[in-house]
């Protein structure tokens, strides 16, 4: 199994690193061409997304609906093929917070789930 990491997806990966946008929207500003899979199947639904609305408070309450979300996430499976056969693997997100976003749930998840 690789390494995984999350990343900003405004921030420089490192070199080789397989790239994977794990947000169901696109982010601004980014071309197509800098991303390898974009993976919007594994985001939160559009439900979970909305009542979180990126505010500190709701935070707990995300990270419960997420994980119970990913739980039953058949991209789940496709994600761990990609970091089963990649040496580095960045799960991309456009949040501002480095702590309180999805990608940080979804690592979490995949490392309780290892």
């Amino acid at each position: 199994m690789g390494t995984v990491r999350i990343l900003r997806v405004y921030e420089e990966p490192e070199s080789g690193e397989y790239r994977v946008l794990v947000d169901r929207l696109w982010p601004r500003g980014i071309e197509k061409d800098t991303i390898d899979l974009w993976l919007k199947e594994i985001a939160p639904s559009t439900e979970v997304r909305n009542a979180f609305g990126h505010l500190p408070e709701h935070f707990s309450t995300f990270e419960r609906d997420y994980t119970a979300e990913l739980k039953g996430n058949p991209a789940l499976q496709q994600l761990r093929g990609i970091i089963d056969s990649h040496t580095r693997v960045a799960l991309l997100y456009g949040a501002k917070d480095p702590a309180q976003n999805q990608a940080a749930v979804l690592l979490d998840f995949l490392n309780s789930a290892a």
